[in-house]
């Protein structure tokens, strides 16, 4: 019944018919302005229609319980490095991400003075304790830095953003 009305009253104010009086003209453009800015509850019977489904499917998917967790996605882990200095440390870092199963992106700073600065400010070390490890932006350290990290569950923490889940 609510919804013959509706679609009466939109045929009423969309209908050309009666346009060239004036009186009457201005007001279906009131009357269709008014039901635009009213979230045009006066609309056709397909447009109902249309709403009650969508109304029907969103209530079918906010009751929908989902199964399956999204993954999480990991933080860029970057060990930025100096070529030629310190190649033992490089590879024990190395080494301690691969056994943890952590993807990492070697960033040379040799010759980039402006990304050496960057990484002796922000992990406030000397150029010489290179290799220095990054979790996106937060810097981790040197290698024993890594491994205190990792033992406590810090680097899980820092790169998933969540706690370690607790080992058997």
């Amino acid at each position: 019944m609510l919804d013959t009305l509706r679609h009466t009253l939109h045929q009423a104010i969309t209908t050309p018919k009666g346009d060239k009086f004036a009186p009457l003209r201005i007001q279906k453009d009131l009357a269709r302005r008014l039901n635009v800015m009213l979230g045009r509850p006066l609309c056709s019977m397909e447009e109902i229609e249309q709403r009650k489904n969508a109304r029907t499917r969103l209530a079918t998917l906010l009751t929908r319980k989902t199964t399956a967790p999204r993954a999480k996605e990991a933080a860029p882990v970057l060990i930025y490095f100096e070529r030629d200095r310190n190649a033992r440390e490089l590879d024990r870092v190395k080494d301690a991400l691969e056994s943890k199963g952590y993807a990492y992106k070697l960033c040379d700073v040799a010759g980039d003075e402006a990304t050496v600065d960057f990484v002796m400010r922000v992990a406030h070390c000397k150029r010489d304790e290179l290799p220095i490890v990054f979790v996106a932006d937060k810097p981790i350290g040197d290698f024993r830095a890594l491994v205190d990290a990792d033992v406590s569950g810090a680097l899980h923490k820092a790169v998933y953003g969540e706690a370690a889940a607790p080992q058997a």
